[in-house]
């Protein structure tokens, strides 16, 4: 696809090329053609609403009715969940938007599925560069979860660097299976941008378990190219189930152990990327991380390292975006190292470490299921305590803590270790902090267990 000298001008062909092509793989197939039929019919039906909260669970009823918006003119709004509470705050802040689904559990003002009548003609999808696409959301892992704007422009030209880097990891457009939402970023790129925009196709369906990621992906013919989180990806491998031949995996959400990515590529037989991105920036760097630590920047991204953060750079932003995130640049400014977040950096008796590695190392310990490092907000004294929230059946407190002291230092143990059977993770394995401090107050009502370790050096 190309890009214009300038992102924000000009007109865009969403499902552009032979409208007898695949758009959707899987068991039942749909060509490009046929679907903009479809799209056409529902842009027809759509009441007059300035916005649409897409809440579709199925991909190819949430392509639809995203494609359908833009040919009204209509911006979408993406929820950083589907959680009730998330999609009425989304509505609170724009009441006249029109919520569409396809599921009878979610209360929606347009339903989207199969049933939606074809046009007779194939009715040519093009929106303007300038033109507001959508509003994303951050996951609020980190806090409170903040709005950012998309226009389309912006959004074609961060997939014409990602169709460049998945063509070259599949040897060609692939047939995707993703095990992550539309409403994410992550999700919007690699499973929706990438068909609207380019030869890819999708599977319509969004598999969780491990048994449907398989059936899904043998559904789908080769290259096959698997969209996932390390939360999914550790699933698959635990779970012994067999894949088809895989062309490439892909993962990003949360920071992929070098021994896990070791794994997957040979048990499936394939690369696999770990992609960084951010709902404010999109995906700007990708590493193997089988094989090494430092990431590299994708095309056209320049990165500047401030005291506070980041400073983003590239042509699909307005202005440059700052991020929490801290790096430490190579001498040429085409990749960096990742030194965690300035909210994640802790400093204790005079020693600095990051939440995200403390966390990693807990995370590496043989019999941990799962598990997070949390520091909470200062006491009456003035203390920021630190817990480990963990699901490690068969593992006691001071054999958990004797192994975190051999991986860290003693005074980033946790003052207290709360065990649960599930962290409350989100629909793409990350944990919001609310949902952390949620559990923390439940477990503080019942009978959660406490450890004060001995911190002497």
């Amino acid at each position: 696809m190309s890009v214009s000298t300038s992102v924000f001008s000009g007109v865009l062909d969403l499902l552009p090329g032979d409208p007898d092509a695949l758009l959707f793989c899987g068991a039942q197939p749909v060509r490009r053609g046929d679907f903009l039929r479809r799209v056409t019919a529902l842009a027809a039906t759509l009441p007059d609403a300035p916005a649409l909260i897409n809440l579709c669970e199925r991909r190819d009823h949430f392509i639809a009715a995203f494609c359908a918006a833009a040919l009204r003119g209509q911006v979408t709004l993406l929820p950083p969940s589907r959680a009730p509470q998330m999609v009425a705050e989304v509505a609170a802040a724009h009441p006249q938007a029109l919520r569409v689904g396809d599921m009878d559990e979610i209360d929606c003002d347009v339903r989207v599925d199969k049933a939606t009548a074809h046009t007779a003609t194939i009715q040519p999808a093009r929106v303007e560069a300038a033109q507001l696409a959508m509003i994303g959301f951050t996951s609020g892992s980190t806090g409170q979860p903040s709005a950012h704007r998309k226009c389309w422009g912006a959004l074609g030209h961060t997939d014409a660097v990602n169709q460049q880097l998945l063509t070259a990891l599949c040897g060609g457009a692939a047939h995707i299976v993703a095990t992550v939402p539309p409403q994410h970023m992550y999700g919007m790129e690699l499973s929706v941008l990438l068909p609207l925009f380019g030869a890819f196709a999708v599977h319509p369906g969004r598999p969780f378990f491990p048994e449907d990621i398989a059936r899904a992906l043998a559904e789908c013919d080769a290259p096959r190219l698997l969209v996932t989180t390390p939360v999914h990806l550790r699933a698959l491998l635990e779970s012994g189930v067999a894949l088809p031949p895989l062309a490439g995996i892909v993962s990003a959400t949360a920071p992929l152990a070098p021994a896990l990515a070791a794994r997957a590529e040979a048990r499936f037989g394939c690369q696999l990327r770990e992609l960084f991105g951010a709902t404010e920036v999109c995906i700007f760097a990708e590493r193997r991380p089988s094989h090494e630590t430092t990431w590299r920047l994708l095309d056209q991204v320049r990165l500047q390292p401030e005291r506070e953060g980041t400073q983003v750079f590239r042509p699909s932003l307005p202005q440059p975006v700052m991020l929490a995130d801290m790096v430490e640049l190579s001498a040429d400014g085409r990749s960096f190292e990742l030194r965690g977040r300035q909210a994640d950096l802790l400093e204790i008796a005079g020693k600095r470490a990051s939440l995200a590695d403390l966390t990693r190392r807990l995370q590496a310990i043989e019999g941990v299921v799962d598990g997070a490092m949390l520091q909470l907000d200062a006491d009456a004294a003035g203390v920021r305590r630190l817990l480990a929230v963990v699901v490690a059946p068969g593992m006691d407190d001071a054999t958990l803590i004797a192994h975190l002291r051999q991986a860290s230092d003693p005074v980033f143990l946790p003052r207290r270790i709360i065990r649960v059977a599930a962290l409350p993770r989100n629909e793409t394995g990350k944990l919001p902090r609310q949902a952390l401090l949620a559990l923390l107050a439940e477990a503080d009502q019942g009978a959660g267990d406490t450890f004060t370790p001995d911190t002497t050096c």
